[in-house]
């Protein structure tokens, strides 16, 4: 059902790309701040229309599509503005393009594994890249303030380590799911 309220909230995620980028369009630290907001606000609504969805009982088969293509279109849109803006840059593209092609690659895997009808499901290492991926993706959307960022907070840091971190575990985990999917291929 549309109208539920953890479908609505995963709407919400991909309605709320074109504003990201927007603000993140100019390159300006008032931009960047308001992007950051959204971001987290998205972060937040990613926990909850799954925690609601299956607290109420309400998983749906809508949802259960919207979901993956929410957060990947959130994260392709982030990481090509922070690749632009040259917030990511150097050898760091390379970590970004990584998780930009595993989140690619993965949805057209479990796209065929579905039409097989084999279910994948997330593992926990999965989880952690997640989590590295949108601290990453969420401290450098922080760092485009710049120079106005106060100096105890160093997001650029935090941003291009954990963005490392979840492009190694983007390699291991991709490469579970492509070991899977290759059992199921003719």
């Amino acid at each position: 059902m549309l109208s539920s309220l953890p479908n609505l909230l995963t709407l919400s995620r991909i309605f709320s790309v074109p504003l990201l980028v927007l603000f993140m369009w100019e390159a300006n630290w008032i931009g960047y701040v308001i992007a950051f907001v959204l971001f987290c606000l998205a972060g937040i609504t990613d926990y909850f229309d799954g925690y609601l969805a299956r607290s109420a009982g309400t998983v749906s088969k809508l949802g259960q599509f919207l979901d993956p293509i929410a957060d990947k279109i959130m994260v392709a849109a982030v990481i090509v503005m922070l690749i632009e803006n040259e917030v990511v840059r150097g050898w760091s593209v390379i970590a970004a393009l990584v998780i930009l092609l595993r989140e690619i690659a993965v949805s057209g895997l479990r796209e065929y594994l579905a039409g097989v009808q084999v279910s994948v499901p997330m593992s926990k290492l999965a989880k952690w890249k997640t989590t590295f991926q949108m601290v990453s993706l969420g401290a450098l959307v922080l760092a485009g303030v710049g120079d106005r960022l106060p100096w105890f907070l160093p997001a650029a840091e935090v941003g291009i380590v954990s963005l490392w971190a979840a492009a190694a575990l983007t390699l291991v985990t991709g490469y579970d799911y492509l070991r899977v999917g290759l059992k199921h291929m003719a």
